[in-house]
């Protein structure tokens, strides 16, 4: 969602308190594999410049911010000193100042101050020639559950901002119920994806963005349980992926593990999907399925992360084993 500054509030989002939640689980445990769409709020903590509002001044139309060297994806984390968590902060605080003001960004993962300032605009009102926005929201898939805990974890990869591969610091967040209505298939150089719908029902909510995964508590999800397989103990060659690409029920598809590259962070595995009637629907992998579960042998591997571009019948994912242990130290 994207405001100008100075224009309005978004409401909040309605979230149960954050509490930690540590999940010490590994090989040999037995998860819900779940490979269900969800759609996805997350509340920045701070703001995101989504792009540039023209200021229209007596002496033509300007943008302090633009002039001033800001881009889009920077994330506004305080104002002269003062810190700003959501959109209310930002403008509470641009009300307390006089003349210039300095902003604190963070771009790429650095923090830089850049000052300038505001335009009068012709109803008298002060302007950065901003557009703003305090949430991030999209559709996923969930890879696990922990029937225990309600403990769950889904897309595989962190949440970032357009313009940086750089986690988004949140506040909190939510996800709720949601289908496939369509999919626009890939092709070689062009990414496709499944377009959801957000039901309106809450789930459960999001605590941690990490780079292996969002993390959350949540009700209690649909689906098998499988043991948890260790990095070693998985194979080149044939196993699934679990995933909604029509309404809301997740299906089996068949992949083929053509690369493993255990240890560390990042994509350690290799996929091309076989699956026939997949590739009819999808074209392959698609947005929107990150975090599909990859099971093997009668147990759960990993998750599907990312496609490759110019293949979209390829792409990668990583161990279940990292994931987890993503998030136990976040």
């Amino acid at each position: 969602m994207r405001k100008q500054l100075v224009v309005g509030c978004l409401c909040a989002l309605l979230l149960r308190a954050l509490t930690p939640s540590a999940l010490a689980l590994g090989p040999g445990d037995v998860l819900t594999g779940v490979g269900q769409v969800v759609a996805i709020e997350l509340e920045t903590d701070g703001v995101i410049v989504a792009g540039f509002a023209p200021v229209d001044t007596e002496n033509g139309s300007v943008s302090p911010a633009a002039a001033a060297g800001l881009q889009p994806g920077d994330q506004i984390v305080a104002l002269n000193g003062a810190e700003v968590h959501d959109d209310e902060s930002l403008l509470s605080a641009l009300s307390e100042s006089e003349g210039s003001v300095t902003l604190s960004i963070e771009r790429s993962g650095s923090e830089s101050m850049v000052s300038l300032t505001p335009a009068l605009g012709r109803d008298g009102r002060m302007y950065l020639g901003l557009w703003l926005r305090d949430g991030i929201s999209g559709i996923g898939t969930v890879t696990f559950q922990d029937p225990e805990t309600g403990v769950y974890g889904a897309l595989g990869h962190g949440v970032g901002t357009e313009s940086s591969e750089a986690l988004t610091p949140i506040r909190g967040g939510a996800i709720g119920e949601a289908g496939v209505e369509s999919v626009v298939p890939g092709q070689n150089g062009a990414t496709g994806e499944l377009v959801g719908m957000p039901a309106g029902e809450l789930m459960g909510d999001v605590r941690q963005n990490t780079p292996l995964g969002i993390f959350g508590v949540a009700e209690s999800m649909e689906g098998e349980r499988y043991c948890v397989a260790a990095e070693s103990e998985i194979t080149l060659g044939a196993a699934e992926i679990l995933c909604t690409v029509e309404g809301n029920t997740p299906q089996r598809y068949s992949v083929d593990i053509t690369r493993i590259a255990c240890g560390g962070e990042g994509r350690s595995l290799s996929l091309k999907v076989t699956d026939e009637t997949l590739l009819a629907k999808t074209g392959g992998i698609v947005q929107g399925m990150s975090g599909s579960p990859i099971l093997q042998n009668g147990k759960i591997v990993g998750a599907v992360t990312h496609v490759l571009v110019e293949d979209p019948k390829r792409g990668y994912g990583i161990t279940l084993e990292s994931m987890l242990k993503a998030c136990d130290a976040a």
